[in-house]
C-alpha cells in the first residue's frame, strides 16, 4: 500500500508492512532547514500516531534551541567509508554507465586501506597517507587523482545527501602533479613486428588490429560485436564506454577480407575479440598482452616511465600518431580519436609534415 500521511496529525506518515504491521514516520525540518524524515517505529512495539506526533514535536523544540534531536542515536552509530561508499554506489546504480567501474575501484584502491575506517577519525593525513600508499605500488599519478576525486565525490555525496555532519578530508588535498603525454607511439617497422610477435593468437591479433585501425580504447575494441561491423563500406560502430556514446571507425581492404572470414561462423552478438557471446575481460587482455609489448619494447625501461614504455593504450596513441604523420588533418583525427575536445588532438601536430611551407611556395604561383 506504501507510505500514506495521517489524517489526524500533521507530519506523521503510515507504512502497511507486508506482515500486516505498521511502521510509524515523521517529517520535519532539521537544523539546515533541510526536510529530513525519521522512522519512530512500527505498531507492534507499541508505537502508534499519537505517539509519532509527540516524537516530532520533540524533534522540533530541540531543533529550536540549538539541539540534534538524533545525537544519541548518532553517537551509538558507527559509520565506517564502506558503509557510505555502500550508499552512494547503490544510489548510483543505473544513473550512469561508470557506476560499476567505479565501484570496482573504489574495492580495488580505496576500501583496503580505508574502508574500515570509522568516517570521523579519518583526516587529511590519512588521505595523503592513502595517496603515497597508491604510489608506492606503482600507480599512475593519474589514477591516484582519480582515486581521491572518487574518495571526495562519495563523502560529498552522503554530506549533501543524508546529512552526514562532517568536513570532507579530501578538501585541500593536493593533486599529484600528472605528466600524461606519453610521447611513444610505434613505428610502421614497430607495428609490424607486434603483428608478427602475436599472429598465431587470434584473440589477441584481432585486439590489436582493430586498435590500430580505430584507434579505440580497451574496453571499445573489447566490445565491438558482430552486428557493429559493415564490411559494405568498411566501418565499426564503436562505444566509447568512458564518455557515453558511438562513434564511427574504419578499417582497411586486407582486414577487412580478414574479417569477413573470420566473422562466418560468428554469431550477431559475438563479440568480435574473443568470438564469443561474452567481452574479453579488460584485465584479462593486459595480463595477455603486456608480456608481448615488455618483450617487443620495454627492455630496461622503468616501470613507471611513462613516456618511453609501450602499454596497451599506445596503440591509440599510434593510431592518431601515424595518421597525423600521413597529413591526415587535425579535426579529422579529432572526430576518428572522438575527442570532446580538439586541444586533446593538438598533441599530435607536431608530426603533421611541414605542407604550410608548401603551401605558401605554390600560392601565387604564376607561369
Amino acid at each position: 500500500m506504501g507510505r500514506i500521511k495521517s489524517k489526524k496529525y500533521a507530519g506523521v506518515y503510515l507504512n502497511s508492512l507486508e506482515n500486516g504491521d505498521i511502521s510509524y514516520s515523521v517529517t520535519y525540518k532539521d537544523e539546515n532547514n533541510k526536510l529530513a524524515r525519521y522512522t519512530v517505529g512500527k505498531k507492534s512495539n507499541g508505537i502508534n500516531e499519537k505517539y509519532a506526533y509527540n516524537k516530532r514535536a520533540e524533534f522540533i523544540n530541540k531543533i529550536k534551541t540549538g539541539e540534534d534531536p538524533l545525537a544519541s542515536k548518532k553517537k551509538k552509530q558507527v559509520i565506517t567509508l564502506n558503509d557510505l561508499a555502500n550508499t552512494y554506489f547503490q544510489d548510483k546504480a543505473g544513473q550512469n554507465k561508470t557506476n560499476e567501474r567505479q565501484r570496482g575501484k573504489y574495492k580495488l584502491h580505496i576500501s583496503p586501506v580505508l574502508g574500515n575506517t570509522i568516517i570521523n577519525s579519518i583526516n587529511k593525513d590519512a588521505i595523503i597517507k592513502l595517496q603515497k600508499s597508491l604510489l608506492n605500488v606503482g600507480k599512475a599519478a593519474k589514477t591516484v587523482n582519480g582515486t581521491i576525486t572518487l574518495l571526495k565525490a562519495i563523502i560529498n555525496y552522503n554530506i549533501r545527501e543524508k546529512n552526514l555532519n562532517i568536513i570532507n578530508p579530501c578538501t585541500g588535498i593536493k593533486n599529484i602533479k600528472v605528466d600524461d603525454k606519453r610521447d611513444r607511439y610505434l613505428t610502421l617497422d614497430e607495428v609490424q613486428q607486434l603483428i608478427n610477435e602475436i599472429g598465431d593468437n587470434k584473440t589477441v591479433y584481432h585486439f590489436v588490429k582493430l586498435a590500430l585501425l580505430t584507434g579505440a580504447r580497451l574496453e571499445g575494441v573489447l566490445h565491438i560485436q558482430k552486428k557493429d561491423i559493415n564490411l559494405e563500406d568498411n566501418s565499426i560502430i564503436i562505444h566509447d564506454l568512458k564518455s557515453g556514446g558511438t562513434y564511427t571507425g574504419f578499417f582497411d581492404d586486407k582486414y577487412k577480407k580478414e574479417l569477413d572470414h573470420f566473422m562466418k561462423d560468428l554469431k550477431v552478438n559475438h563479440y568480435i575479440v574473443g568470438g564469443q557471446v561474452d567481452p574479453i575481460p579488460g584485465r584479462t587482455m593486459r595480463r595477455w598482452i603486456k608480456p608481448v609489448l615488455d618483450k617487443l619494447f620495454n627492455h630496461g625501461l622503468k616501470v613507471d616511465d611513462r613516456k618511453n614504455r609501450v602499454v596497451i593504450h599506445t596503440l591509440r596513441h599510434t593510431f592518431a600518431s601515424q595518421l597525423a604523420i600521413a597529413g591526415v588533418p587535425i579535426l579529422t583525427i579529432q572526430k576518428l580519436m572522438n575527442h570532446a575536445d580538439i586541444d586533446q588532438t593538438m598533441r599530435y601536430a607536431k608530426l603533421a609534415p611541414n605542407q604550410g611551407r608548401e603551401a605558401v611556395q605554390m600560392l601565387y604561383s604564376i607561369n
